[in-house]
């Protein structure tokens, strides 16, 4: 039998919308209201996860799956000291260590975790967390679904900064551990279900 994850993007928060590392904020008025409009397209699973962030608890609440468990292993990139931060004002004090980041998936410079790192992590955790059979929905931040995408696609680390996850879309991994096929991100709307039906 085959094994379904589907990967949730947290809806807009501030931090999302000013480019800022995570620092904590919940989801904006626009992202909760667009959040509960879409309550109920996301299918049932004999799983539900979420991200341990303060938007990714609020967006699996305001699409009705406030059962999600905390899975503290599909939380997001670690960047240490730059959390808070926006991209602009870290690249403004320390624009050499940001080039090395963005170009080098083993660098670390904020002291957290680096891109390959991470995707091991992602990778990791969903191999062996997912069971072979039945449907797992998990609530996670964007770079989660960008990690599993990399590690899906066998792609290199350094192609993470340009796979795109819009906020409040799905992202379905099917197959068994270690073989996964993807479809990529589907808005999550009142007309069309994360499995891409009507309803």
């Amino acid at each position: 039998m085959t094994s379904r994850v589907i990967l949730i993007s947290a809806a807009h928060s501030a931090a999302l919308r000013e480019a800022r590392f995570d620092d904590g904020a919940a989801v904006d008025a626009a992202g909760l209201r667009l959040a509960r409009a879409a309550a109920g397209t996301v299918p049932g699973a004999g799983r539900v996860w979420v991200s341990p962030s303060v938007r990714c608890r609020g967006t699996a609440d305001a699409l009705g799956l406030g059962q999600a468990v905390d899975a503290p292993e599909l939380a997001g990139l670690d960047v240490g000291r730059w959390r808070g931060a926006t991209l602009e004002e870290v690249s403004a004090a320390e624009p050499e260590a940001v080039a090395r980041w963005l170009g080098d998936p083993d660098a670390a410079p904020h002291g957290g975790e680096s891109v390959r790192a991470f995707c091991d992590r992602i990778a990791h955790h969903l191999d062996t967390a997912a069971p072979s059979t039945g449907r797992t929905v998990a609530v996670v931040e964007p770079e989660v679904v960008r990690a599993m995408v990399v590690r899906v696609l066998g792609a290199p680390e350094a192609s993470f900064w340009r796979v795109d996850v819009p906020p409040l879309t799905a992202t379905e991994f099917s197959g068994r551990s270690g073989r996964w096929n993807v479809r990529a991100g589907r808005p999550l709307t009142p007309s069309t279900g994360a499995d891409g039906s009507g309803g």
